[in-house]
């Protein structure tokens, strides 16, 4: 690791002018921090966007121009992958909503541009998920994760069924009923997030899909970031960038955020959220509510202990950004998202469950 070099991911998605001197040690590890955390496409679309792209050197151009490339057919996969869904779900008569990457892409929005998608997430109402899991069943998708301890976690305590499969295409769904696991503590309104989802109108696709109204996109994407194990910290907290710098001209969108938060028990990974976004990428945060968000998490007495782990997930895992602190920093990072998402009495049976007993690499 290079403390020259460890940055240099972040700084250049934020101010794509700051590799106007790279030499070729500094774009070797920019692409390689790039590509590990799933960014290359977005640093791609970066540089086009502010007219970098043209000056880079033609061995750094030849990998933008693939990820260009390839993150072009995964949206394309994707829009393919969600007119079958459409059809399939279309008998729910229920709106069927798209999370994180599917949604930001259906929506057109920036922070779906140029990325790659690992699978689709999708939300209905709890009280029809049997039904949405069923007409998925009928259209190919089979579960992956069929022994029983699996099935009950997943079933029985997380806010979304075992990952499903397609047989024949791979395309993989996580099908959820809310946004964060009920064993959290944290019970969200899921009834109240679809009833103000917006319709989205993809093409060939049948009038089903809904994405979160943009104050719950960005609690759902907070939530998502800073309840989880962080492992693409850096990629999700970009999606949070996005997603403010485009929502934050919409009229009563920064005035709604902390209340609506507040309001569904969300309110700690949001101001996490606003934190981070203006420390990392300098997001523009109007000072009212940053004043409020740094006077929030004063008051948490973990506040600087949360700060410091949290940090070394917000640089890529790559040699030129890597260390071993980080690292051991980040396995802290794994089991605080345990301990956030279950008590002690699921949570310590669940770990040794893992740990001594589950080995056929599909483990939740």
């Amino acid at each position: 690791m290079s403390r020259q070099t460890d940055t240099h991911l972040a700084r250049a998605l934020a101010t794509p002018e700051f590799t106007e001197r790279f030499d070729a040690r500094d774009w070797e590890a920019l692409i390689g921090q790039a590509r590990t955390s799933d960014l290359l496409g977005q640093l791609a679309e970066r540089l086009r966007d502010a007219g970098r792209l043209e000056s880079t050197p033609s061995q750094v151009r030849f990998h933008l121009d693939a990820a260009l490339r390839i993150a072009a057919l995964h949206r394309d996969s994707l829009l393919q992958e969600l007119s079958v869904i459409g059809d399939a779900m279309q008998s729910l008569e229920q709106p069927v909503l798209l999370l994180k990457g599917a949604a930001y892409a259906a929506a057109g929005l920036r922070a779906g541009r140029s990325r790659l998608f690992n699978d689709i997430d999708l939300m209905v109402a709890k009280n029809v998920i049997d039904r949405a899991e069923g007409a998925l069943f009928r259209s190919g998708w089979r579960p992956t994760h069929l022994n029983s301890y699996d099935q009950r976690y997943y079933r029985e305590w997380m806010h979304e069924l075992p990952p499903i499969e397609h047989m024949t295409r791979g395309t993989v769904i996580d099908l959820h009923h809310t946004i964060v696991p009920p064993t959290s503590g944290h019970i969200p309104d899921a009834a109240q997030l679809i009833a103000d989802a917006r319709p989205v109108a993809l093409p060939h696709c049948p009038d089903v899909f809904r994405v979160l109204s943009p104050v719950d996109m960005v609690m759902h994407s907070a939530c998502h970031l800073f309840f989880g194990e962080l492992q693409k910290g850096l990629r999700d907290l970009y999606d949070l960038h996005c997603l403010l710098d485009e929502f934050s001209p919409e009229p009563g969108f920064w005035a709604a955020l902390l209340p609506r938060a507040r309001a569904q028990q969300l309110e700690y990974p949001v101001l996490l959220a606003l934190r981070f976004a203006q420390r990392i990428f300098g997001t523009d945060i109007p000072d009212a509510v940053a004043s409020e968000c740094r006077k929030r998490l004063a008051a948490r007495p973990t506040g600087a202990l949360t700060d410091h782990l949290i940090d070394a997930s917000m640089y890529p895992l790559h040699p030129s950004s890597d260390s071993p602190w980080r690292r051991a920093r980040r396995q802290i990072l794994y089991a605080r998202s345990h301990w956030l998402r279950m008590p002690l009495h699921l949570l310590i049976p669940h770990l040794a469950y893992k740990a001594f007993i589950h080995d056929d690499g599909k483990a939740a």
